[in-house]
């Protein structure tokens, strides 16, 4: 489910951490998601986007389905690189194959956490359980997919660094009065969870079935973003194709819904780092952007290669590059 950022979702630069604050302190601050296509199907990307790019370091947030999967449609993202980012795969409903140029060939169901960190670069590509790159998966064929992909920048200190992919199939749970937290990245209400990070953050599914306060860091800046159902913040509903800014500074977060209701909860400290953001590809500057999409074009050793017969991804032309 991975990008691409457009010059549509940022403009071509620097990407600063907070550039909308937030008007009502007692309310989360709401921006619409945008409707893209990621290899085929429609996603609503909540992050990044003109008015905010960034919360923590969590830099892009596509909400993909519930859609169909079909044998005559299935899921075939192929390979496709990455630089100075960390991608977490989370799914509703439904099963995805992670294949990368480190060899890993993971299914992904419910529940289970894929992290891939890209470091100075990785190439992977995500497809249906009986398609092509996935023989022996064991994994569901046609059915209903339901996830969300999100992307953390990397720091200077780990950016340049070797690539790395680690599945996590069991995650710490915890309960804030009638709302269960899994605690995907970071740390929440005392609960830990085992994945790599980066930089200090959080981030974790709340499944309410009923209210809850929820304790957060104050010196982090959180948002919600709805998968299914609606939450209440307050006297504000989020509903899916939304992002809910909270901003930095909360220690708790007082939330309701119903039973079957689904929110990511994204945090972290505010990223100051300045951020070059373009296709698949989170840097610091249009040079580092450039000689990426040149590696890849070229097929150097820098991304490897993916065990899949999926068509490998032709990357597009910087809108900054003339010609």
């Amino acid at each position: 489910m991975s990008g691409p950022v457009s010059s549509v979702d940022v403009t071509a630069g620097l990407a600063p951490s907070s550039d909308a604050p937030v008007q009502d302190a007692a309310a989360p601050q709401v921006t619409e998601a945008r409707t893209v296509e990621v290899g085929g199907l429609p996603v609503r990307r909540a992050l990044p986007g003109r008015a905010r790019r960034t919360v923590g370091a969590w830099c892009f947030v596509d909400h993909l389905g519930p859609t169909a999967v079909l044998a005559t449609r299935p899921v075939e993202i192929g390979p496709h690189p990455h630089i100075g980012l960390a991608t977490v795969t989370w799914l509703v409903s439904g099963c995805l194959v992670h294949l990368d140029s480190l060899g890993s060939d993971q299914v992904l169901r419910p529940g289970q956490l894929n992290l891939m960190t890209a470091g100075n670069g990785v190439a992977h590509a995500e497809v249906s359980g009986d398609g092509p790159g996935a023989p022996g998966s064991g994994a569901p064929g046609p059915g209903e997919l339901h996830g969300v992909q999100m992307w953390i920048a990397q720091p200077e200190g780990t950016r340049h660094g070797p690539s790395a992919f680690a599945h996590h199939a069991d995650l710490p749970a915890a309960e804030f009065g009638a709302v269960e937290a899994t605690v995907l990245l970071g740390e929440l209400g005392g609960v830990t969870s085992p994945a790599r990070t980066d930089t200090p953050l959080v981030g974790a599914e709340l499944a309410p079935r009923g209210n809850g306060v929820i304790p957060l860091r104050s010196s982090f800046e959180h948002a919600l973003v709805v998968l299914t159902g609606a939450v209440r913040v307050g006297d504000r509903i989020l509903t899916p194709g939304r992002l809910g800014y909270l901003g930095a500074g909360r220690a708790e977060l007082d939330l309701g819904g119903e039973d079957g209701t689904r929110a990511m909860l994204l945090g972290g400290e505010p990223f100051t780092e300045p951020l070059v953001m373009w296709w698949n590809l989170v840097a610091r500057s249009r040079a580092e952007i450039e000689a990426a999409r040149d590696d890849w074009q070229a097929g150097t050793d820098r991304f490897g290669s993916v065990a899949t017969t999926v068509a490998r991804t032709v990357a597009p032309r910087p809108p900054w590059s003339p010609g």
